[in-house]
């Protein structure tokens, strides 16, 4: 399956990759004929799961307790590219 110009150029937009070399758009199409393969699984009566682990019915969230707070200063230190007060991603 061809993938054409207009899907690429959404692509690179919404990923932030540039797909404009030939391995890019192979490892693309590679992609996307493994996700196709899905299409032929049949999964009428299948109840979709709550999770993957086929043991737990429900999943457990724990409380969250922040510790620390207002140090935003020192997390956009981690940055190797920021914009305004956001991490750029992926860098570059």
């Amino acid at each position: 399956q061809k993938v054409s110009v207009e899907v690429l150029a959404h692509l690179e937009h919404l990923a932030l990759v540039d797909f404009r070399d030939l391995e890019g758009v192979e490892r693309l199409q590679k992609a996307i004929q493994f996700a196709d393969q899905l299409h032929e699984v049949n999964t009428d009566g299948v109840e979709p799961m709550d999770s993957v682990l086929e043991d737990r019915w429900c999943l457990y969230l724990r409380e969250d307790d922040v510790t620390e707070g207002n140090c935003i200063k020192e997390l956009m230190e981690n940055a190797r590219e920021k914009v305004e007060e956001y991490f750029v991603a992926p860098p570059g």
